[in-house]
């Protein structure tokens, strides 16, 4: 977890021990992950790559460990299975639980974690899905909920903020409903977003 920034992958937030990976013993000051399966880094003090995000599996949980893993699998810096081929057995259960639900559909950490929310809720989730006249949303919820999250960039200025409210109107005018969430809701404030996004659910039309 600690080199995850080294590597500059997405993080929810900086950890609050230090992680470290040595072979000769256990540092009761740390976290420590005594096994390594690739080479560590050629200049730095740092376990390789695949050794993060299968430490990070095995140790973070996975509203923590599935946005690294899902940065680095985006980027193409390994593959799903070359991870879960270091994870066996049933010790790793959790950790690759975690694996399988990364999809690579999130531009964001944010994204990742507000995911885990809907689909953990049982939710028909869809992500990046290009709806007419609007063009693509960040998650549709059971084919009838559009759930955009907005980073800290959002309405930059007036041209942005005319051209997301126009996109708003144009979705609900096409028959979504829709809700919009910060970074503070997913990350600090989960389960008010999802009893917002089961209500309006269980206001939809029947079809």
């Amino acid at each position: 977890m600690s080199a995850a920034s080294y590597y500059d992958l997405w993080r929810i937030r900086e950890p609050q021990e230090v992680h470290l990976s040595r072979t000769d013993g256990v540092d009761t000051a740390c976290v420590n992950h005594r096994t390594r399966s690739v080479p560590v880094h050629p200049r730095l003090p740092l376990v390789g790559l695949a050794d993060v995000l299968v430490h990070v599996l095995q140790c973070r949980p996975e509203e923590e460990s599935a946005p690294i893993v899902e940065c680095a699998l985006r980027r193409g810096h390994t593959v799903p299975s070359f991870l879960e081929a270091r994870l066996p057995g049933r010790r790793n259960g959790k950790a690759r639980s975690a694996l399988a639900k990364v999809d690579c559909t999130a531009d964001s950490a944010v994204e990742v974690v507000a995911r885990l929310i809907l689909t953990g809720a049982g939710l028909d989730v869809r992500s990046q899905v290009p709806i007419p006249g609007v063009g693509r949303v960040d998650f549709l919820v059971e084919n009838f909920l559009v759930v955009e999250v907005d980073g800290a960039a959002y309405h930059s200025d007036r041209q942005a903020l005319q051209r997301d409210l126009r996109r708003n109107n144009t979705t609900i005018i096409g028959g979504y409903a829709l809700l919009r969430f910060t970074y503070e809701d997913v990350i600090f404030h989960p389960e008010e977003l999802l009893a917002q996004v089961l209500q309006v659910l269980g206001r939809r039309p029947v079809r």
